[in-house]
């Protein structure tokens, strides 16, 4: 009888599946590289709602926009504060509560 040899004759090799590889530690998180650009824009271009097109928020950013252009600029002041308190926020949070909050949970405002 050898090693792989079945009691009920024949052999067989034993059924082997590796063990999943777990998650890379101190590698870089997915998403974490739209948080520098973002916040950049936030703070300095937020009354055109740019950080909000590069976190793939389209409709807010365009909400931004459409304040900015049809109030001549005139509303770009609150669009701005918006943006540069955003901008603020995504510095703030590290990048898996960046991460969680804004790419995988969808968090369109504040």
């Amino acid at each position: 009888m050898n090693l792989f040899s079945s009691p009920y004759g024949g052999s067989t090799p034993p059924s082997y599946q590796p063990a999943p590889y777990p998650p890379p530690v101190g590698g870089p998180i997915p998403g974490a590289e739209k948080k520098i650009p973002a916040a950049i824009c936030g703070i300095l271009l937020g009354g055109f709602g740019v950080h909000k097109f590069i976190l793939g928020y389209t409709v807010e950013g365009l909400i931004m926009l459409g304040i900015t252009v049809l109030t001549c600029g005139l509303g770009s002041l609150i669009s701005g504060i918006i943006g540069l308190v955003e901008g603020i926020m995504y510095l703030t949070k590290s990048d898996q509560e960046f991460v969680a909050t804004y790419i995988q949970g969808r968090r369109g405002w504040f």
